[in-house]
């Protein structure tokens, strides 16, 4: 087709145009149980969920009308879908939200429909890429049109009346596969007289990080339907403990601030091994009062996470992770000079902060816990157990629609995983403590999930539910792979070094974006450098 050579030759300049668009949902992803209870945090300081460098790790600027920032003009639109595609005696109809650009659409020339896979967020998030960024590109590149497409219940594409675990059991990767063909097979655009459904109109499906492992899967499963796809930092390996996420960050940034890193945390671990000033260092994190060290130290991985919101473009980018690492070179006190903190090792008795009883600790160990407070314990309104504590189940348990945070852990406890561990060497640097396994990372699957009527949370994520869709092998004409090479999520893709190897060709495109971390090709100017 004649829009093709131009798609493909756009892949190229699409990977040069790097982006990153961290979710919330890895907070959850990433720290547990603890992660709810950041979200949760979140959700009762501010109503402004999405912002740039909010307390979520990773998440990036929603910039919808009335933020303040940059506006769109895409009305909202609503396509019938079935709660269960298969059960035929299931009557139970909801509807699904969506987003057309149209504005380089050309009539009569057979161009495509770019759908963006709105993914674990609200549909409202990936606007930006609807108006500026790679739908926009494409469809301006191709003459087709751009849409952005909520995934089920998210955002306002909610099809039932709570969040309990019956209620969600309709939340998984064939039903949701299974919405986006029913869409693409039957949707008629306002304004749009010609049919423009599949697959007499080419489809190309595009996702990022879970969307991009649902746009190489639509292309696999659904390959008359969707005419090609490109898949941006494509988690197409689901794995139970995902330790590599960390060991890519330790290696990527800069040595100094990852060495800071690890010594803290092998000395933190070692204080809390042997016992003694124990209470005295919880304290100086502003968390004596937390019972558990698994959730103490939980705690700690939350500013790691910042290193996947780094972006290209700064409207869009944090730079929390480079202010952390900064922050643990400071100095403590004026007879401490900062040349000499960075020059001198781990321990050595010149960096060491002395305190009351004689507890003593690396100048490192006190910056670190000075962020902690700062920027996680600060928020905290009421007791640090009632605000960061993970063992009381109870409050798990609420299931209203105000409750969303359950949605992505529910994917991630019946199919997805990605529970973050450290490595399993015991020799090898962890950027998180060896106090935190897959047991203590997966308990809040039973808890904020017992037993329904007609549904039971597996014990562990029944993860060959996306491994069989082609894993780290999936591959097919007209269907892209592009990642980042300091993705912490690159590990679980089809560049990841446990994949084979293979050739980029315009066919099947492979693209590797040096310097880049997450989906970074996703996002665009909004004005063009060139004009163009």
């Amino acid at each position: 087709m004649a829009f093709l050579s131009s798609l493909c030759a756009l892949l190229a300049v699409c990977a040069t145009v790097t982006a990153n668009n961290a979710r919330s949902a890895d907070l959850i992803r990433l720290l547990g149980p603890q992660g709810v209870n950041l979200v949760r945090l979140d959700s009762l300081a501010t109503p402004r969920p999405f912002l740039k460098d909010s307390s979520e790790f990773g998440v990036q600027e929603v910039l919808s009308k009335g933020d303040g920032k940059r506006t769109y003009d895409f009305r909202a639109e609503w396509f019938q879908q079935p709660l269960d595609h298969f059960d035929d005696n299931s009557s139970h109809v909801w509807h699904q939200r969506f987003w057309v650009n149209s504005k380089y659409y050309k009539p009569g020339t057979n161009a495509p429909v770019i759908v963006i896979d709105g993914g674990e967020t609200s549909g409202e998030d990936r606007l930006p890429f609807l108006d500026t960024g790679i739908a926009a590109i494409l469809a301006r590149a191709t003459g087709g049109i751009g849409v952005v497409l909520e995934h089920r219940y998210y955002g306002e594409s909610i099809p039932v009346s709570n969040f309990s675990t019956d209620s969600l059991r309709w939340l998984n990767n064939a039903q949701s596969a299974a919405d986006s063909v029913n869409f693409m097979r039957n949707v008629k655009f306002d304004g749009i007289r010609e049919n423009i459904t599949a697959p007499g109109t080419p489809w190309i499906y595009y996702g990022g990080s879970y969307a991009g492992a649902r746009a190489a899967h639509m292309r696999i499963l659904y390959p008359d339907i969707v005419y090609g796809a490109i898949a941006s930092s494509a988690v197409t390996h689901a794995t139970l403990q995902a330790w590599e996420y960390m060991t890519v960050i330790r290696d990527a940034a800069d040595p100094k601030c990852s060495s800071r890193i690890v010594s803290s945390i092998a000395s933190i671990d070692a204080i809390l091994e042997r016992g003694y000033f124990k209470k005295q260092l919880k304290g100086l994190f502003g968390l004596a009062g937390l019972e558990h060290d698994e959730d103490f130290v939980s705690l700690l991985e939350s500013p790691l996470g910042y290193w996947q919101a780094k972006c290209w473009d700064p409207e869009f980018g944090s730079t929390k992770f480079d202010d952390f690492c900064g922050t643990l070179s400071r100095p403590f006190s004026r007879v401490m000079a900062a040349a000499d903190i960075e020059s001198l090792p781990f321990e050595d008795e010149k960096r060491m902060v002395t305190f009351e009883d004689g507890f003593t600790v690396d100048v490192a160990v006190v910056n670190y816990a000075q962020w902690i407070k700062k920027n996680v314990v600060s928020r905290c309104k009421s007791t640090v157990e009632d605000c960061f504590g993970t063992f009381d189940e109870e409050k798990y348990h609420v299931t209203d629609l105000k409750q969303d945070w359950r949605l992505w852990l529910f994917q991630v406890c019946t199919e997805w995983g990605y529970f973050t561990t450290p490595p399993p060497d015991q020799k090898e640097p962890s950027l998180i403590s060896r106090l935190i396994n897959l047991g203590y990372e997966s308990k809040i699957c039973k808890q904020a999930f017992p037993p329904g009527k007609y549904f039971k949370v597996p014990g562990l994520p029944n993860i060959t539910a996306v491994n069989e869709l082609g894993d780290f092998a999936i591959a097919a004409d007209r269907l892209a792979f592009i990642d980042g090479d300091v993705d912490p999520w690159r590990p679980y893709t089809p560049h990841s070094d446990y994949a084979e190897d293979r050739d980029d060709t315009i066919l099947r495109p492979f693209k590797l974006i040096p310097g880049g971390v997450h989906h970074y090709d996703e996002w665009g100017y909004k004005k063009h450098p060139r004009g163009a």
